[in-house]
């Protein structure tokens, strides 16, 4: 069975950073896609960002564009997701999730981690 851990969450004051990390285990790590979602209570779930755990490659969400870095750490199963210039409005439920997919410009994935609160003040 997939496991996603994610960890890293906190509350921060804006402009701070925060690392969110995520163990994957009890599946094949390589060269899979994985990434991070968000979501707010009452709202959608907002891609974020993903990661190819095989070449590194990376796409990130506008609003997190130049901000948010997505990288792996292969040895360890873990990809990270570095927030800096943090804003109120990057308050939310952050999910990691493999085998992370585009299909008709909605981005959705297979597995989920349970998620770690991340939450900006202003």
């Amino acid at each position: 069975q997939v496991q996603l851990a994610e960890s890293g969450g906190d509350s921060v004051q804006a402009g701070g950073s925060l690392r969110l990390s995520c163990v994957a285990s009890e599946f094949s790590y390589t060269d899979k896609w994985m990434g991070w979602f968000r979501q707010v209570s009452g709202k959608e779930r907002e891609w974020v960002a993903t990661i190819h755990t095989g070449g590194g490659a990376t796409l990130y969400a506008d609003s997190v564009k130049g901000r948010f870095t997505a990288t792996r750490e292969n040895a360890k199963n873990t990809v990270y997701l570095q927030m800096n210039s943090l804003k109120p409005e990057d308050t939310a439920m952050y999910y990691c999730a493999t085998d992370v997919r585009q299909r008709a410009g909605r981005w959705n994935a297979e597995h989920w981690g349970h998620g770690t609160q991340v939450t900006v003040s202003s």
